[in-house]
């Protein structure tokens, strides 16, 4: 067989480090973290899971560099690198393994995701040497080869504890909460017709497009909603302050309240994305009731855990117990106006 596809003999050990660095994603992906008995040090986690991360970027450097140009490596020396990119792979796994729950499932959460990434970036590379035609540095292996980089250097800006790592998710629920406020904003501002850009001139006065504008009674109804989904924004930065504010890692059951918060708060976006597609036109009455008690209670759901979590201290029940009157405002009077503009 040697003799018929030497080169195929030769890559082997690249083909099954390959499948190898696909089960190690996956495990990742799927797995349970170990249980730690005793105190654990994040600070020296940290240390050698950056050591881990960098030894998987110099690896993948090294693969890379070996396929470059011809002649291909040979099969002694494509099972040396394939050894050592293996080695580091596994250190990087045992040690992602080594992060218990009771740091934080958010933390764990964000470590979990940036590990998969840099195994889901590597098995990239090693499919694109399999596939290049010859020992020349190709456009998808240089493509692979960053892809990698990038992915292990976005471990400088993870968050390192549980805190920060419930920070950077509300901060990015608040985010997504007003780019969906804005481009609503922008399509009732360009034009009374949303989607006048993607009709032809001929169907610009066609009685059949009635359906792609807005009524006064769907701007009326639309205004009230934007109230809702500025109550959803103005919860989530409020809950955000709290969090630098007041936040402690001192015990467990703090650690889990903050995970709580996490959970509650990535429910909003959703919810008011899917708030602002059924205020598209045709407005249909029903899908927006339905949206808005959804919006209401994940909104409800956040400000309740809040009350009750070690983050919210006295000066803040002022502006829970407010907001959350303000959701009840805003679903009454969005009802009101379903009831009377009908269906």
């Amino acid at each position: 067989m040697s003799a018929d596809n030497p080169r195929s003999d030769a890559l082997l050990p690249v083909r099954n480090l390959w499948n190898s660095v696909k089960c190690s994603r996956d495990r990742v992906r799927d797995g349970e973290p170990n249980e730690s008995s005793g105190a654990f040090s994040l600070s020296n986690f940290w240390e050698i899971m950056n050591e881990a991360v960098n030894s998987v970027s110099q690896e993948a450097t090294k693969l890379s560099v070996m396929f470059s140009k011809p002649p291909l490596p040979s099969e002694e020396g494509c099972v040396k690198i394939a050894q050592s990119v293996q080695k580091s792979v596994l250190t990087l796994t045992t040690v992602y393994f080594w992060l218990p729950k009771s740091q934080g499932v958010t933390l764990r959460k964000l470590l979990r995701d940036a590990t998969a990434q840099v195994l889901d970036d590597l098995a990239q590379l090693l499919q694109a040497l399999l596939s290049s035609p010859g020992g020349s540095l190709s456009q998808e292996q240089l493509m692979s080869t960053g892809g990698v980089w990038a992915a292990c250097d976005r471990f400088n800006q993870l968050p390192k504890d549980n805190r920060s790592a419930v920070l950077s998710v509300v901060a990015s629920c608040v985010g997504l909460v007003k780019d969906a406020l804005e481009e609503m904003e922008q399509a009732l501002a360009e034009a009374q017709d949303p989607f006048g850009d993607v009709l032809d001139d001929e169907d610009d006065d066609d009685e059949g497009n009635q359906d792609t504008h807005w009524s006064e009674a769907d701007r009326l109804l639309i205004a009230q909603c934007q109230g809702l989904m500025k109550a959803s924004g103005a919860s989530l930065r409020r809950l955000c302050s709290a969090v630098r504010n007041n936040s402690t890692l001192e015990t467990e059951d703090n650690i889990t309240q903050l995970d709580d918060l996490a959970d509650a708060a990535r429910e909003i976006s959703p919810s008011v994305d899917d708030l602002a597609l059924s205020l598209y036109p045709p407005v249909e009455r029903s899908a927006v009731e339905m949206s808005v008690c959804k919006v209401v209670c994940v909104l409800k759901k956040v400000l309740e855990i809040t009350r009750s979590s070690h983050v919210c201290v006295e000066a803040d029940v002022s502006w829970v117990e407010f907001l959350n009157s303000a959701a009840e405002h805003n679903l009454e009077k969005i009802r009101s106006l379903l009831l009377h503009c009908g269906s």
